[in-house]
């Protein structure tokens, strides 16, 4: 008889391989898998007294912490859908995600409480709100005292199914509301082995989660590293100095972030040079980072820097970047050129870069097209739109709407989304080349770039910068590096100086904010969409 892939297993082989071992550190609490094991049982049981079955909908707002952790096999066990929320929304969106995904009950970090107090009498199917870490003054469920009111003993779980959907995760909404991705325990299941076995995760990891949990479940992290006994690490605000004090306190071994956070960390790190004695594996997805920055992290911070790519609706993770024996007597420049690209195919991912008539792109790294996958991990659809669901996947494929190429040696590089190709006298131009070489200036921290109107040409590359502290730099200083470096029609005609790029929770660079700005400012009424 065959077993399942359902994801209450990973934390069973925990329990039983390594239950007496250090599964989590919260704050200053440090539970063990058995421990972790009794608190998850705890929950379903409270779960079930609330009147929680299968195919209820639980809500989680919530920062990383032992609580958000413990919230997937608590929900889990009894064949619940478990929706995490992003924390940066506004209360709007609270309102949306939790009336359109119809959750029965929300669990919210005090901090973030107040985003859902304004708004309770507009949660039209919240019947109970429970809150971690709960003061006095808000008269809500605690959950400390709620969930300890529970017997720690063995859940009798829920007839579980591998094609059961086990997760709802909401994308941002930038040019409508938010949708919400369906992805069952086969799709997280098998998506956890394969990430597992390429990025080496083991029993002897401890992962520091500084992605949200919320995001795609912090790259299924949840699952992956409780499946091989790693020990988990959670930090509710993930600033500089709180992670590098915690990768010397905890020995870290991986952790997984956005660019614009590793980047904060290579400026902590030129300021204060903290001292680790282990290696370290960092692990990162986003926008393609220049060469030049993953240069920085090997031989600054000493960590080993591992390119990922993915989507929500891909459970994310589909393409890693690292180097393969047979390319490993290239260059150590052409190495980190290779490492900074979107990667090969991980194994159950079918990845390929097509035309608009669905042929695919020669292997030279020049010609584009959109990437398209299937794979273990492509979602189930779009909960109740089934118009945006076949509209991403078409024949069997899912349609990711960046854009890229693919090298010599099957190596794909994103070079843009469809909606950020810039279009100047008729020739593409990728942002995110115009962006990687704007990185290379000594005065840039950050830099986004975007199209702009351009009477000639039609549109023309922008550059938004942050400058690092204490520089003083022109827009025309910036226009002639971009000139020296680039192509002429690729140069940045324009630099608006900002004090930070808008982003989301996981860092990622939100190109519409600024393309909104930068019609407001100029005097405009029409608005781009992302």
């Amino acid at each position: 008889m065959n077993v399942p892939l359902v994801l209450p297993q990973f934390l069973d082989r925990a329990v039983s391989l390594y239950g007496e071992k250090a599964a989590v550190y919260c704050d200053e609490r440090v539970f063990t898998y058995k421990e972790l094991n009794a608190r998850v049982n705890q929950l379903s049981h409270g779960l079930r007294d609330l009147g929680i079955a299968k195919g209820d909908r639980v809500a989680y707002l919530a920062p990383n912490t032992l609580e958000m952790l413990e919230g997937f096999y608590g929900v889990f066990q009894l064949g619940a859908i478990m929706v995490p929320l992003n924390i940066r929304l506004t209360p709007a969106d609270y309102v949306f995600i939790l009336n359109h995904s119809e959750s029965r009950v929300l669990f919210v970090d005090q901090d973030l409480y107040h985003l859902i107090q304004p708004v309770k009498t507009q949660l039209e199917t919240v019947e109970h709100i429970i809150v971690h870490y709960k003061d006095q003054e808000t008269n809500e469920t605690d959950y400390n005292r709620w969930v300890d009111s529970y017997t720690p003993e063995r859940f009798e779980r829920a007839d579980l199914h591998e094609d059961d959907v086990c997760s709802l995760l909401y994308t941002s909404g930038t040019t409508g509301n938010p949708k919400g991705v369906m992805l069952t325990h086969r799709n997280n299941y098998l998506h956890a082995l394969s990430s597992m076995h390429h990025l080496r995760v083991s029993d002897r990891d401890v992962y520091l989660h500084v992605l949200p949990m919320f995001h795609v479940n912090g790259w299924g992290s949840p699952f992956y590293y409780t499946a091989n006994g790693a020990t988990h690490i959670c930090l509710k605000k993930a600033t500089p100095e709180a992670i590098f004090q915690a990768m010397k306190d905890h020995k870290v071994s991986i952790l997984h972030m956005a660019p614009t956070v590793l980047n904060s960390l290579l400026q902590y790190n030129e300021e204060n040079a903290p001292a680790l004695e282990q290696e370290v594996r960092v692990v990162i997805a986003g926008s393609a980072p220049p060469p030049a920055f993953v240069r920085r992290v090997e031989e600054e911070l000493g960590w080993e820097f591992i390119q990922v790519y993915g989507m929500t609706e891909s459970t994310p993770l589909s393409l890693v970047s690292t180097i393969r024996p047979h390319i490993s007597h290239l260059p150590q420049n052409e190495q980190y050129r290779i490492k900074a690209k979107a990667g090969y195919p991980m194994i159950g991912c079918d990845v390929r870069v097509v035309k608009e008539n669905g042929k695919e792109v020669a292997h030279d790294g020049k010609e584009i097209g959109e990437v398209v996958t299937r794979s273990h991990g492509v979602m189930k659809g779009y909960w109740k739109n089934e118009q945006a669901t076949m509209e991403t996947i078409r024949n069997g494929w899912l349609h990711t709407g960046d854009m890229g190429t693919v090298d010599e040696y099957g190596h794909i590089d994103i070079v843009d989304r469809k909606k950020d190709i810039i279009i100047s006298g008729g020739e593409n131009i990728s942002s995110i080349e115009v962006e990687g070489v704007l990185y290379e200036h000594p005065s840039i921290r950050e830099a986004a770039v975007i199209a702009v109107p351009h009477e000639k040409w039609g549109e023309t590359p922008h550059a938004y910068v942050v400058l690092r502290e204490n520089q003083n730099v022109s827009e025309q200083d910036i226009i002639n590096f971009s000139r020296e470096k680039l192509a002429h029609f690729k140069a940045v005609t324009g630099v608006t100086f900002v004090q930070e790029l808008p982003k989301t929770a996981s860092g990622k660079i939100q190109k519409v904010h600024l393309r909104n700005e930068y019609w407001s400012s100029h005097g405009k009424t029409g608005r781009f969409v992302n």
